[in-house]
């Protein structure tokens, strides 16, 4: 199926059925009085999320969403039926968004998370609703309330603990292949990764961690360029970023630090959250070069980089040193969660 993280819907919510006007017809009940029920509220409209989904490219075919409306009030005091609501099934990680207003309505996490995002209408008063002391049998009764109608824009970001980026063709398509189960499309030109590819990488017993392969960015991705914002918002959701570089690029005009420098500018004016998040330095396509010259081009790297965090050194062709790699990434998440947790039974205590 065909990877969409974007797409526009419209919800309509059920309207609530009328009141009734109505007076009890009955033999010896010449005073029977009025029996006219009120009509029925309208249904809603949910946003439901579902493990196992991970794409909104079923929202290309069917786009209205609706609800059933209440049903009208009937004699004898009865109510008519409320309207059945509509559930939509999104894939986790869907954000969701009013088009008119931009309000966000919802983020949807979790596995069953649910968000209304149109409420119906309420049922119209029968006329039993109006009588008193001194309006034995009125005849009046309202009309039930037109049910929310919305334009939805929602953005689904993948859920992974690591994100991988970097320039068209630095190998994170290779990598992700190489350490897991994952088989994109991996050809020796740029941009063959038009979507986004999740992998699970299994490192030990019990112990595993998802990685994303996100298309390569190019500078000016954050204005729309290439690819652009639409995939950069797939790494807000991770815990960790490893930053490929090609030390040995097809172009031997290319210089892999100003393409890592224009990277982290692109990181920094979509997100500046982002760009403070952790990042690996990875050093990729070891076997492209003798082992000489390549220990030489990754020292001369990191020190023109400046980088002051870990650094890594691997071939995804040959999976030289992949191993290492997830291992170590597999250390860190463990460590971040042990921190997640302390942090949290430290604010409980307060």
């Amino acid at each position: 199926m065909k990877f969409v993280d974007e797409a526009t819907i419209k919800a309509q919510a059920g309207s609530g059925g009328r009141g009734m006007v109505s007076f009890r017809r009955e033999k010896f009940m010449p005073f029977g009085g009025p029996s006219g029920g009120d009509g029925g509220d309208g249904g809603h409209v949910y946003l439901v999320s579902k493990k196992g989904l991970n794409t909104l490219a079923d929202f290309r075919y069917m786009r209205t969403f609706k609800a059933g409306n209440g049903e009208p009030g009937g004699s004898d005091d009865c109510s008519g039926r409320g309207g059945e609501d509509a559930e939509i099934v999104v894939p986790v990680g869907t954000v969701v968004y009013d088009v008119d207003t931009e309000e966000m309505l919802g983020d949807l996490t979790q596995d069953g998370d649910r968000v209304m995002v149109a409420r119906g209408g309420k049922g119209g008063l029968g006329n039993q609703r109006f009588k008193s002391s001194t309006n034995r049998a009125p005849r009046k009764s309202t009309p039930g309330t037109a049910g929310e109608k919305r334009e939805l824009r929602l953005e689904l970001k993948l859920l992974a603990d690591v994100g991988l980026l970097g320039m068209p063709n630095a190998g994170k398509s290779t990598l992700i292949a190489a350490v897991s189960a994952a088989r994109p499309k991996i050809a020796d030109y740029p941009f063959t990764t038009l979507h986004p590819n999740l992998g699970v990488v299994y490192v030990g017993q019990h112990q595993s961690f998802v990685m994303a392969d996100i298309p390569g960015l190019i500078e000016g991705a954050a204005d729309g360029a290439g690819l652009g914002i639409r995939f950069l918002r797939h790494l807000q959701r991770t815990r960790l970023l490893l930053h490929l570089v090609d030390i040995a690029p097809p172009d031997p005009e290319a210089d892999p630090v100003v393409d890592a420098r224009a990277i982290a500018g692109e990181l920094k004016k979509f997100s500046p959250e982002l760009a403070k998040r952790e990042r690996w330095l990875v050093l990729n396509k070891l076997d492209l070069l003798p082992p000489a010259e390549a220990d030489k081009r990754c020292k001369d790297i990191v020190r023109r980089l400046r980088w002051k965090g870990p650094v890594m050194r691997i071939s995804g062709a040959t999976r030289t040193g992949t191993q290492e790699l997830c291992q170590a990434i597999m250390r860190r998440l463990d460590d971040m969660a042990r921190d997640e947790a302390d942090a949290a039974a430290a604010a409980e205590e307060e």
